[in-house]
């Protein structure tokens, strides 16, 4: 098996959404959980990541895009009730910056009772 075949594996295997982005903005990957929940966008892969985001999105990845070309690698964005959303730079062997993804989490729940703790 190739490395490319089984990293698309891998990343399709994840129940989180990832989709990559170039430097150009467009979309050049897209992983199973991410097709099946942007279907109504139909094939997003050559399109441009601002085609399916409102005019504030895309101020808002405009802005994260001169932070990771300023050096920033992880941006979270959204923190909800309904999930975290990141936006994480990609860069090649030499730090260029190469592009970039979105990339999905739940929540974090906060438990007001101390959990019992397992290391001691």
């Amino acid at each position: 098996m190739e490395q490319l075949e089984l990293l698309s594996l891998i990343l399709d295997s994840w129940n989180e959404e990832v989709v990559f982005i170039d430097t150009n903005h467009i979309i050049q990957y897209v992983n199973a959980p991410a097709v099946k929940k942007y279907a109504k966008w139909g094939d997003m892969l050559g399109k441009s990541i601002f085609f399916c985001h409102n005019p504030e999105s895309c101020r808002m990845i405009r802005e994260m895009f001169a932070r990771f070309q300023n050096g920033e690698d992880d941006i979270l964005f959204v923190d909800n009730e309904k999930h975290r959303v990141y936006m994480r730079a990609v860069r090649d062997k030499q730090g260029k910056l190469i592009g970039y993804y979105e990339r999905f989490e739940p929540p974090v729940v906060y438990e007001s009772a101390q959990k019992p703790d397992f290391h001691s």
